[in-house]
C-alpha cells in the first residue's frame, strides 16, 4: 500500500460557493428592506407679514410678555395669556399671533407657549425671527 501524502493547500471552492450563496441572498433581500424615514415638517415663507399682529415674547427666564397690535405692552403673565388671547380673538376672529423667543430661552418654554396658542384654535400663528444681514 502506498503511503498518503499530505497536501499543504487549502481548498477554496467550498468557500467560494458559500460566498456566492450569501451574495445572492443579500441581493434578493436588500430591495425588500424598508428604510426608516422621518417625516419632517416643512416651513414656508409668509406671502406677506400680517397687519398688526399680536406679539407674544418668551423671555430667557420663561416669563411671557405680550405686545398688542398697536405695539403697547399688555400686563399679562403666563397664566393669563390664554384669557387675553381668547378676548382678542372674540374681537378679531382673524387674529394673527407672532411668538418671539429670546435666544437664551429654553426651547421647551417656547413650545409650551405655541401649544397653548394652538389649543385656543387660533389659525394664524407664526414664529418671529431676526433677519440676518450679510
Amino acid at each position: 500500500m502506498r503511503p498518503r501524502r499530505l497536501k499543504n493547500e487549502i481548498n477554496v471552492v467550498p468557500y467560494i460557493d458559500v460566498m456566492l450563496v450569501l451574495l445572492v441572498i443579500f441581493m434578493v433581500a436588500a430591495p425588500m428592506m424598508t428604510t426608516g424615514s422621518v417625516d419632517l415638517p416643512t416651513t414656508g415663507k409668509s406671502a406677506q407679514v400680517p397687519a398688526n399682529p399680536t406679539r407674544v415674547l418668551v423671555r430667557a427666564d420663561g416669563s411671557v410678555a405680550v405686545k398688542d397690535a398697536k405695539g403697547g405692552d399688555v400686563g399679562v403673565d403666563r397664566a393669563g395669556l390664554a384669557g387675553y388671547l381668547r378676548a382678542e380673538q372674540a374681537k378679531n376672529p382673524d387674529l394673527a399671533v407672532l411668538v418671539a423667543g429670546d435666544r437664551n430661552a429654553r426651547y421647551e418654554a417656547v413650545l409650551d407657549v405655541l401649544d397653548g396658542i394652538k389649543a385656543l384654535d387660533i389659525k394664524r400663528v407664526g414664529l418671529e425671527t431676526a433677519v440676518r444681514r450679510q
